[in-house]
C-alpha cells in the first residue's frame, strides 16, 4: 500500500528541480536538456578569460550555490565583463544545475 502512495508522489515531483531556475530564459526538457545561451553582451572588448559560477538544485526543494555574474567574474579572474552566457543541465527534474559563464579581460 505505501509503495502504491509514494509512486504518484516521486511521478508528481519530476521536474522540479528544472522549476527553480525556469526564469532563466533557457530551453529546458522534460526528460534531459544541457543547453547553453547568450544572456548579455557589453561593449568591451571581447576577452580570452572565461569564469564559471554554478548553482545546483535537487527536486527544486533544495538549492544551492552562487551563480551570480561576480562569482563567475572571480573565478576566471575576470575585470571587465564582455559577454555573459547562462548553461543549464536538467536530469528528469530531479537534478539541475545552472551557470553562468563570463567571458572578459583581466
Amino acid at each position: 500500500m505505501t509503495k502504491l502512495l509514494a509512486l504518484p508522489l516521486l511521478l508528481g515531483l519530476t521536474g522540479c528541480a528544472g522549476l527553480a531556475f525556469a526564469r532563466q530564459g533557457i530551453a529546458h526538457g522534460f526528460i534531459y536538456a544541457d543547453a547553453t545561451t547568450p544572456v548579455h553582451v557589453t561593449n568591451n572588448n571581447v576577452g580570452r578569460k572565461t569564469g564559471e559560477a554554478c548553482a545546483m538544485s535537487i527536486l527544486g526543494i533544495i538549492t544551492t550555490g552562487d551563480a551570480t555574474m561576480r562569482a563567475a567574474a572571480d573565478a576566471g579572474g575576470i575585470r571587465d565583463i564582455s559577454a555573459v552566457d547562462a548553461s543549464i543541465m536538467n536530469v528528469l527534474g530531479i537534478y539541475a544545475k545552472m551557470c553562468t559563464i563570463v567571458s572578459g579581460t583581466g
